[in-house]
């Protein structure tokens, strides 16, 4: 299984001052030599982190594979598609979120996305759809034309975090307070089944399978265990673990948890 790791965040703590640091750029280095197998960074339309002077450096200086993460807006892809990133992950994107809340609306603005997806592939980089985990999702993105899919784990997570952890300070809050430990669990464990199935599923129609959103170290590894995902994006968890061990233990410790889950197969 692939890591790629979002390093958005270096950004956002480096824009929280408008300052020149902390520069992502130098985090590259120290994900290749922990073992990441890509950088993943998203170019949102109101720049609150990673901007067009991002893009191009990473791209010029990477030795790993850069997936960048964009909503449907064409002067964005027009600008991506001109650097040539290993891949480009379609996103929905709205201002007043605080991170992508969900995937893309396939069944609303089909002609959008088929333009999007012709774009990007024509030229040769892989078009991806950050989705729902649905079966429905599946067959659409595949219709649509995309070579690969990843799915949201945010439900997922919410869920675990419901469970083990402590509780996320959102809607799922006050639904939380609502059920039984029982329920959670009995939810948390159809989620995963979903997940499973999905997966398989989307593999079957010959796409490939990529997972992300909200995972750490501590609840990686029952989407870890999933044969049919064979890569993960994760950064928030990491660029956060990293503020006290550093980068590469970060990263090290995220490989491991999905090594240990991927070795019971």
């Amino acid at each position: 299984m692939k890591l790629g790791v979002n390093i958005d965040h270096i950004a956002t703590l480096r824009e929280s001052r408008q300052i020149s640091e902390p520069n992502p750029l130098y985090a590259l280095p120290y994900l290749q030599a922990a073992g990441a197998n890509q950088i993943t960074i998203h170019l949102r339309e109101d720049r609150r982190h990673i901007c067009e002077d991002d893009v191009c450096a990473i791209l010029a200086q990477s030795s790993l594979p850069v997936n960048i993460e964009s909503s449907l807006n064409a002067e964005i892809l027009d600008f991506l598609c001109a650097q040539r990133p290993h891949s480009i992950t379609l996103v929905p994107e709205r201002r007043e979120e605080i991170t992508t809340e969900g995937g893309l609306e396939l069944f609303t603005n089909e002609h959008g996305i088929v333009r999007a997806i012709e774009k990007i592939a024509n030229i040769g980089i892989i078009p991806a759809l950050f989705v729902d985990p649905t079966r429905a999702n599946m067959q659409k993105s595949y219709a649509l034309g995309a070579h690969k899919v990843e799915l949201h784990t945010g439900h997922y997570a919410n869920l675990w975090l419901m469970l083990y952890g402590n509780l996320p300070r959102t809607r799922h809050s006050i639904k939380a307070l609502q059920k039984s430990r029982e329920e959670l669990k009995s939810e948390m464990n159809a989620c995963v089944q979903n997940l499973h199935e999905v997966a398989e599923f989307a593999r079957n129609l010959g796409l490939s399978v990529a997972a992300g959103h909200g995972l750490n170290a501590q609840n990686v590894g029952e989407v870890a265990q999933i044969e049919a995902i064979s890569e993960l994006n994760i950064g928030h968890s990491i660029i956060g673990r990293a503020v006290f061990v550093g980068l590469k233990e970060a990263i090290g410790e995220i490989l491991c948890a999905i090594d240990k889950e991927r070795s019971k197969n």
